[in-house]
């Protein structure tokens, strides 16, 4: 839609979840109420969510699953419209402002601890548009070191000025819904959004009779920083590339058993071009991907969680989504893009996300059953 959020001037195109403004949290818990987890309350209440995590927790123990996040701004909206609120002698912020309920980026976890009544573990990383991906990485050493069973692995960044104006000031933000690997791409689109996963030890899945025959596992986590520069990515892709190389290592693989990647693919020249480059030198021009920011938008700190979930369904249903909004390939391009969607078994997909100052993270997921049988 058109940027139509608060006052906000720029001609772009965002994905607002509409409805957000009318729905506060749980009254119990009304000193975390901000925009980012009153999203984030809205996750958690979809599907059977909260119900999986509830039996997670009779298996357990609420001490023994964990709450990773990531998060790029929080509740950083409260702050910037505690500021128009300044007392204009002092300079002092609203009475009613609560930095550790919404702006502290710890303020999401501890909600979404509060709300699943867990007890474990938690923390919150905020790497920028990497965010929710490296806490795959960061629940999966919790778990191998036995300090927890089990672990809420999950996403959430919500619209504010902050990055509207921000990526905007780059030179970054595009005048259309973001055309990703598209010639004539000039930018991203802004989304928010709230992901959550259960990410369980693989001995209990395993064993378990009650494992779904189409559940998928995470396989290997790769993550690289490059520092190249604080905005823009390596040019020959090298920080991504690096994360591709040790996710593959980490899984036990081979360029040549990933079925289908899920690409970072923001829509920027800069980004796209260096994220093709990793990735034709790793699988050349053969296997096939795509990037479903078409589809969400730049989700930010969610936006790795996000597409972790878009992969578990595409090997779920055997489907590779086309690039929505990508008319014709940049012809410079070199990788595999797809642009019309595509079934096909996929038993081995690799999702990239990379980050402001080259924090990047590359994760392979698979078919239980596939792996079970290896």
């Amino acid at each position: 839609m058109r940027c139509d959020f608060l006052d906000v001037d720029l001609d772009t195109y965002v994905g607002r979840v509409s409805g957000l403004e009318d729905m506060p949290v749980r009254a119990d818990l009304a000193a975390y109420d901000c925009r980012n987890n009153r999203l984030a309350q809205l996750g958690l209440e979809q599907g059977n969510f909260t119900e999986a995590v509830t039996v997670a927790r009779q298996r357990y123990g609420r001490e023994r699953i964990g709450v990773f996040l990531g998060t790029s701004t929080s509740g950083i909206l409260d702050t910037e419209l505690a500021y128009r609120q300044r007392d204009p002698e002092t300079g002092a912020l609203p009475k009613s402002f609560n930095y550790e309920g919404s702006h502290s980026c710890y303020s999401v976890a501890d909600y979404v601890q509060r709300v699943l009544d867990l007890a474990g573990p938690a923390l919150v990383v905020s790497t920028a548009c990497s965010s929710s991906a490296k806490v795959f990485g960061t629940a999966a050493r919790m778990i191998q070191a036995g300090l927890c069973d089990a672990a809420i692995v999950g996403g959430v960044d919500s619209l504010c000025l902050t990055t509207l104006y921000g990526f905007n000031s780059l030179g970054l933000v595009s005048s259309r819904p973001c055309r990703p690997f598209d010639a004539e791409r000039d930018g991203i689109s802004i989304g928010e959004a709230a992901s959550f996963v259960l990410l369980e030890k693989t001995s209990a899945l395993m064993n378990s009779p009650l494992a779904a025959p189409d559940a998928v596992m995470l396989l290997g986590v790769g993550e690289s920083s490059d520092a190249y520069h604080m905005s823009s990515p390596h040019p020959e892709g090298e920080g991504a590339r690096l994360a591709i190389q040790a996710a593959l290592q980490s899984a036990g693989l081979t360029s040549d058993d990933i079925d289908y990647i899920n690409l970072h693919g923001t829509g920027t020249k800069a980004n796209d071009a260096a994220e093709d480059k990793a990735v034709f030198n790793t699988f050349g021009s053969d296997t096939p991907c795509s990037s479903t920011k078409g589809a969400t938008g730049h989700l930010l700190g969610a936006a790795g969680v996000t597409e972790a979930i878009i992969c578990a369904l595409s090997i779920q249903h055997g489907f590779m989504p086309g690039g929505l909004n990508t008319g014709h390939i940049d012809p410079t391009l070199k990788s595999a893009y797809l642009l019309k969607n595509k079934q096909q078994t996929l038993n081995f997909v690799l999702s990239n996300s990379l980050g402001f100052g080259g924090s990047n993270c590359s994760l392979v997921f698979g078919r239980m059953l596939e792996r079970a049988g290896r």
